[in-house]
This record gives structure tokens, sequence and C-alpha cells, in this order.
């Protein structure tokens, strides 16, 4: 049987955080009871289509899916495991907020075999947090992890943003330390990007707040990564870092391009060489599940170059790039002989290297990695 993922995405929060550009909404509880049953609607339509794969990760992220009551998400996840092959599932991660991980929650997750979270902390800083729109503060960070160690979690991310509006590299690199501290098993460090049309957008476009120069951003990215690796974590993919063994399987899943299913409002889909996605409309997923119809809005052939080139750009987000046998497994050709010139080009300048069995970006190549990926683009 082959493996395949699926994301449920849960479009709810307490709040609309300034960068956020996600498809969520705040102050609709009343419409969760609706999309929960045609979320179940649609993994229903879905039964049939996917009897001959087995589940490996399941991802439920958002929005806040720790903001609605957890009787629902037990409720998707006993629908998956009763009427999905799951005997091969080794990870089911689900999103969360500090400040919305009660114990009480937390033990609702633990009995519906969610065995990772994921926690949006962002910074340790309150100031920072209030001027990107975050709901929780430094201790809420605390205590939600704490909560988690106490009902048996032993697979956390944290997620924190970088080079945000006046951020110091010592406020960064506290949120680093504190993180390290809590003895965290995986942690995302992503840098912020504005998103035209958010909130923090319109207030930049104002001057109401500054950004931070290019060379401070990259000098937290080289600072967040040395730290990191000094301090037990690896850095498999250029924003994210782990202990060893706990590196995100689901994850891993999008930069290997392989197969998956998207559920919930606006999710895409990566299947049988086409990607395709939900409608972002509430009322018309929704209404199209009650009829039965899959609430798909966009289906795109993929064309085996196509798919060459997404796996070599998703690829070099990887520290360990391309594995030359795998590649040549998966599309029957060497990827010296389709981009020979292009390899020999950023070998060459310094970006790339080509080492034994692996392509891979060099630090150099991490900072320009847009350069090489023009280059292995091709349609």
């Amino acid at each position: 049987m082959k493996n395949i993922s699926l994301y449920i995405h849960i479009p709810f929060c307490e709040s609309k955080c300034y960068y956020c550009d996600f498809i969520s909404f705040t102050n609709i509880n009343h419409r969760i009871d609706d999309y929960i049953k045609a979320l179940i609607g649609e993994l229903k339509l879905y039964k049939e289509k996917l009897k001959e794969y087995e589940i490996r990760t399941i991802f439920i992220g958002g929005g806040t899916p720790s903001q609605i009551n957890p009787k629902y998400i037990y409720e998707i996840l006993e629908y998956i495991y009763t009427n999905f092959n799951c005997s091969e599932l080794v990870e089911v991660t689900m999103e969360s907020n500090p400040g919305s991980l009660s114990k009480d929650k937390i033990k609702v997750y633990r009995e519906s075999r969610i065995n990772r979270i994921s926690m949006g902390a962002q910074s340790f800083d309150n100031n920072l947090l209030k001027i990107i729109g975050r709901s929780h503060s430094e201790k809420d960070i605390y205590k939600s992890i704490y909560n988690l160690r106490e009902e048996g979690f032993e697979n956390i991310n944290l997620d924190l943003i970088s080079a945000l509006p006046g951020q110091s590299m010592y406020q960064h690199m506290e949120s680093l330390k504190k993180a390290v501290e809590l003895e965290i098993e995986h942690i995302s460090n992503y840098s912020l990007i504005l998103e035209r049309g958010t909130p923090l957008f319109n207030k930049y476009k104002l001057g109401e707040i500054q950004l931070i120069s290019d060379e401070l951003d990259r000098e937290m990215y080289h600072n967040t990564v040395d730290y990191l690796k000094s301090n037990g974590y690896l850095q498999y993919e250029i924003s994210n870092y782990a202990k060893e063994g706990k590196e995100s399987i689901h994850n891993l899943v999008y930069w290997n391009v392989e197969e998956y299913i998207g559920l919930g409002l606006g999710s895409h889909s990566n299947k049988d060489r086409k990607r395709f996605s939900n409608t972002t409309n509430l009322d018309k997923y929704i209404e199209l599940i009650q009829k039965n119809k899959l609430p798909i809005e966009e289906i795109e052939e993929i064309s085996i170059i196509e798919e060459i080139s997404e796996y070599c750009i998703m690829g070099f987000r990887k520290i360990n790039g391309i594995d030359k046998k795998e590649f040549k497994y998966r599309f029957g050709e060497d990827i010296e002989d389709i981009y020979k010139e292009e390899i020999k080009k950023h070998v060459n300048g310094g970006l790339l290297n080509n080492y034994n069995e692996n392509i891979y970006l060099t630090k150099k190549g991490l900072d320009l990695m847009n350069q090489v990926e023009i280059d292995f683009f091709k349609i």
C-alpha cells in the first residue's frame, strides 16, 4: 500500500494576529458545529478514494485548533481511525496557541492519540507579542508547556518569529534561550514576511512600525543556526531544528513532494500528479458537502518536468538537499543529466555542494537560495 498524509484545517481563532493572512475567522463560533460536521462529511467522501492508502501522518492546523471544544478534535480523529487504514500512522500533530491549552483539553488530546503539539509562541517578549497582535503572554507559554508535560507530551514544537518590528538581537536570542531551557524537542524559527493586506503591513505602510534591516535579519538567522546547533538541535530544513529523531515527519512530506490530502476550508492537496484546492468560501464549503460533492475549486495537472522542478526547489530547503539515488529512483533519470549546467554554475559560484550522494546548498547558498531556485525552475 502507498502512504499518504492528511492535513485538516480548523479556521477559527480567538483573535486575528496582525501578520496573519491564513484563512481564519473570529467571532463566528456559532458556525463551528456545522463546519465540523462538514469536515467529517468531506472525510466520508474520501473514504473510498483512499482505500488503497495507509495514513502515515495527520496534521491539524488553522486557525487555532486548540480554541475549539476538544470534543470536535476527538470526533474528527476517531472517524479517521475507524474508517481509514491507520496501521502505519506515526505522527499526529495539532497546532495550538499558548493560553488555550487547559489541562482538561490536553487530556482529550491525549485520548485522541495526538502525539505532537506545535505551539505558536512566536516570541517570549511581551512587548513584541503586543506589537504583532498575539493574545498570549510569556507566562502563558510556560504554563502551556507545563500542562503538556504534566499530561505526558514528549514531542513539542515551538514556532518563533525573528525580524519582528523593532526586535533586537538580544530579544531574539532570549526567546531562543528560553525555548532551549524548556527542553523543547523541535523549534521552527521563521523570519517575518509582511503579507499585503494584513494589519501589520498596513501599519508599516503608514509608518507606524519600523522593520529591522536585512543585515540584522541575516545575522539573526546565522546566530539561530549556531546557537541551536551548540545546544543539540539539528538544522534539517532552512527554518526547522530538532533534537535527534524529533524531525517533523509530516512537514517532510511537503518538502519531499509526497502525496497528501488537505481537508477543510481552503486546504490544498497533492495526489496522482495533480494539485487541487478547496473553496475558501465557508458557506459554499458546507453547502457542497451537504450535496455529497467534494469542495474542490481548482485542479492543476502537474507535468513530469514541473514535478522535478518542485522536487528540487523543495529539496534545497532541506539541509541535506537532494539525494541523487532517490532522485533517479523516483524520476528514472540522473539529476546531473537534467541539470548539468545549473549544477556546474552554482557549484562554481559557491552556492551548491555536489558531494558524494547529495547536492545541497552551501552556507552562502542558503542565504541566496532564490538564485538557485530560479535556475532549477523549468516549465
